[in-house]
């Protein structure tokens, strides 16, 4: 619970959330990361509440990234940093972003222990039949395209 005494950290407002912000924040692992452990019913988390494989001033970068693209909340209680994540401003600005990315996030995660099963061999064959003649890569089975993403 926030009270008085708490000193929110600048962040965007609601209608200067920009898209290409919001998704450079998210495309960082330990970012998306944060963002999971967020949306995943802790309204408020100390920075040092997450255990992330980054040091500590890696992890303050990582904070300041999300909370200037606007997808965290941040205040500052003595000499703590609390975040919780903006999830209805960004629903109010991207409409279904914010569930679809951490939906595609928890997807790909429950798929990775069988693709470190699979070896990589394996992992190097599927890229490869991504490949077409000219060098591209075609869209992977199961994966939306971007006409499918409502923003």
């Amino acid at each position: 619970m926030i009270d008085d005494a708490d000193q929110r950290l600048p962040e965007p407002a609601t209608a200067d959330i920009r898209l290409v912000g919001v998704l450079h924040a998210l495309a960082d692992p330990v970012r998306l990361r944060i963002a999971r452990e967020l949306a995943a019913g802790h309204e408020l988390m100390s920075c040092i509440a997450f255990s992330l494989p980054v040091s500590k001033s890696t992890s303050t970068h990582h904070f300041r990234v999300l909370r200037e693209a606007g997808v965290i909340r941040q205040y500052r209680r003595g000499t703590a940093r609390l975040s919780s994540l903006r999830h209805d401003d960004l629903a109010a600005r991207f409409p279904g972003l914010l569930d679809r990315v951490l939906a595609a996030a928890e997807a790909e995660l429950a798929q990775q222990p069988a693709a470190a099963e699979a070896g990589p061999k394996a992992e190097t064959e599927t890229e490869a039949e991504a490949e077409t003649d000219t060098g591209t890569t075609q869209q992977t089975a199961g994966q939306p395209e971007l006409d499918d993403i409502d923003v």
